[in-house]
């Protein structure tokens, strides 16, 4: 369900597995209550949340003050947080900012609309590996719901496996999860800089050595050339 990351006096970090849910359903505790109950730790609060089948990193305080500040941060986008995701999908353009306001559609699907009254925000960069997969590292500067799935939906290129926006494809009986993760954040509290990567573990595509190699060029997100945002 998960790995721990850090175990910090204020907050813990973990390593979500993909499918991992936040609530208790069936036989399944429900991520918070099995930390609370592994860790022994009484006060277990979210700060921010992961759509069930992205993997990565995702951060808990261990007091309502704590969460609530760090909470705070990711609404003013204070934090930075960078996710890695896989299509087998070429895309309309390889690198750049893809911005524009969000609807809802059927069965709980969101689409990018052309229109900036309330846009999602998200810049990113790709690559290729292997004989026909793309790697893309993406910096959201808003948090809306599927928001980098979108994203990527809009240009072509949906998240491998993705069980909304992912349609058949030569490689749909190898597919074995939907291919994002959350790959870095960096925060601060109390005066005090954090920051954390975990590469993914978990995936036949995120494993693969093509993929290894390939996401060297990704291991200091924070030091790629983004360009200047054009608004806030």
């Amino acid at each position: 369900m998960y790995d721990l990351v850090a175990d910090h006096k204020d907050f813990i970090i973990i390593d979500k597995s993909p499918g991992a849910g936040f609530h208790r359903e069936n036989d399944s505790p429900g991520l918070a209550a099995s930390i609370r109950g592994k860790l022994s730790i009484k006060g277990l609060y979210p700060v921010h949340r992961l759509d069930r089948m992205t993997s990565g990193l995702l951060m808990f305080g261990k007091n309502k003050n704590t969460a609530r500040q760090l909470a705070d941060e990711f609404h003013s986008r204070s934090v930075e947080k960078y996710y890695i995701a896989v299509s087998d999908r070429r895309p309309r353009k390889k690198q750049g900012l893809i911005a524009g306001d969000m609807d809802r559609t059927r069965r709980g699907m969101w689409k990018m609309l052309h229109s900036m009254a309330n846009p999602a925000v998200t810049q990113f960069f790709s690559r290729s590996f292997g004989d026909e997969f793309r790697m893309f590292i993406m910096k959201p500067h808003t948090g809306k719901t599927h928001q980098l799935r979108v994203a990527l939906n809009s240009i072509g290129s949906p998240v491998l496996g993705d069980p909304l926006y992912y349609k058949t494809s030569t490689h749909r009986d190898n597919v074995d999860r939907g291919y994002l993760h959350s790959y870095a954040l960096i925060f601060s509290l109390h005066d005090e800089t954090f920051r954390f990567v975990c590469k993914p573990r978990v995936g036949l595509f995120f494993t693969c050595e093509s993929f290894r190699t390939a996401i060297k060029e990704y291991e200091k997100p924070w030091d790629l050339p983004w360009p200047r945002m054009p608004f806030r």
